[in-house]
């Protein structure tokens, strides 16, 4: 509620490297082609994400319920960041770029959740402006993050993709954060009347669970995680920005 990932978002460090004292060992050649291919097709997703929304909005002439034009293709590449949470975070970006992996994990699961547990089970919130304010933010987090993420791994990164990965967070993730918050608010009332996933007592688990209450928790879970993940990321820019600056002039 990624942030986004955000969003965005982007993921908690997502990228946001500093200079490293000690790096760890990067992935073999095998490995690295592999994660070259996945973040390609991981970019070119949301960039079908990106035209869908443009081309919708080119054909409707306004912006309300363009959720419905990308809504198979966010499903399919925000969940697809779950195998990026094990496979890449967790084992090879590590040695590429430092990343807070509890922050991460939270904004994938986060995101994912949103995506699924929300939007998708509760349909009445799919035509809310706020879904197209954190849908818009997670596009442009992801392309700029996965083509960060690529051209690492080519050890060629183009300063521009650098500083968009390092300075338009700075919008992007309030605004998916925003947008998350809204859509989980708007979620409520169906929730509570329909009892989605609750379930009462008594039963033979002796287990009950409300699901509105949940709800409300996960919004409450913004208030000291979104500020932590994005102070820090503030922190990554400013030494990450700076060392680039330092070694241009040094040059």
């Amino acid at each position: 509620m990624a942030a986004s990932g955000s969003g965005g978002g982007s993921r908690a460090d997502n990228g946001y490297g500093s200079q490293q004292p000690r790096r760890r060992k990067g992935p073999g050649a095998l490995a690295t082609a592999y994660l070259v291919i996945y973040n390609v097709v991981m970019t070119a997703g949301w960039l079908v994400i990106a035209v869908g929304l443009v081309r919708a909005y080119l054909a409707k002439g306004s912006y309300h319920s363009l959720y419905y034009s990308i809504e198979k293709p966010l499903k399919f590449f925000q969940t697809g960041a779950l195998l990026e949470e094990y496979l890449l975070i967790a084992k090879y970006l590590p040695g590429i770029v430092p990343s807070s992996v509890v922050l991460t994990a939270f904004q994938v699961m986060s995101r994912v959740f949103l995506t699924w547990a929300v939007t998708h089970s509760v349909k009445e919130v799919q035509t809310e402006d706020s879904v197209l304010l954190f849908v818009v933010a997670w596009t442009i987090t992801e392309i700029i993050r996965y083509s960060f993420y690529t051209f690492s791994l080519l050890n060629h990164l183009p300063y521009l993709i650098k500083w968009a990965r390092y300075t338009l967070f700075i919008i992007l993730y309030p605004m998916g954060v925003s947008g998350e918050l809204l859509t989980i608010y708007a979620a409520l009332p169906f929730v509570r009347q329909s009892g989605l996933y609750s379930i009462s007592l008594p039963n033979k688990y002796n287990f009950s669970f409300d699901y509105y209450t949940f709800l409300i928790l996960v919004m409450i879970s913004y208030i000291p995680i979104f500020p932590q993940l994005y102070f820090h990321m503030l922190h990554q820019r400013r030494k990450v920005l700076s060392h680039t600056e330092e070694h241009k002039k040094s040059e």
